[in-house]
């Protein structure tokens, strides 16, 4: 199966050696991180790295990382992972992305986003797909909402702490349908 996806703008692909500290850049960043637990470390950041990238033999996708074409910048990472234990949807997949701040607002999210979808409709097959994010996540929300996601309600996070603000989740999810 081809791990490759290309946009108008962007090239989703597997993960290089040289994202790594692009990558960890971005997630040392507190804005970037503002609606996770915490900034990750460098040696942090490597770990996901190689996790999200070993997703796709294990899953058959996994996150991409997104590389702006006339650049050929890595910008951050996009595409389908299993959704947590505990949460609504479990079992399910989840459509997620993470962007340096400075490429927020162009629309690449969205792009990304939607090249995620339909890969995940047209060649795994699948019937639908969620996402989450905090409730106070508006930026996130309106990705969700501009791909054409529903929402499908809130929920406390069971990995974050009772009083977190970050706590208060909300789950949206659109089918192959629409």
């Amino acid at each position: 199966m081809p791990w490759q996806r290309h946009t108008d703008r962007l090239i989703l692909r597997r993960w290089k050696p040289e994202d790594r500290a692009p990558f960890a850049e971005l997630n040392a960043d507190p804005e970037v991180m503002r609606y996770l637990p915490s900034v990750l470390t460098a040696e942090q950041s490597d770990a996901m790295a190689e996790r999200v990238d070993a997703m796709f033999e294990q899953h058959g996708h996994g996150l991409w990382a997104v590389e702006r074409r006339d650049t050929s910048e890595f910008i951050g990472f996009t595409g389908l992972a299993p959704m947590a234990a505990g949460v609504p949807g479990e079992g399910g997949v989840e459509v997620g992305w993470r962007l340096g701040k400075q490429h927020w607002g162009h629309g690449f999210a969205s792009e990304a986003a939607l090249a995620s979808l339909r890969f995940g409709f047209e060649e795994l097959g699948l019937s639908h797909v969620n996402s989450i994010t905090a409730v106070s996540n508006a930026r996130s929300r309106s990705v969700m909402e501009r791909i054409g996601m529903r929402l499908a309600g809130t929920f406390d996070h069971p990995r974050l702490d009772v009083g977190s603000p970050l706590r208060p989740h909300v789950r949206y999810f659109t089918t192959a349908a629409a």
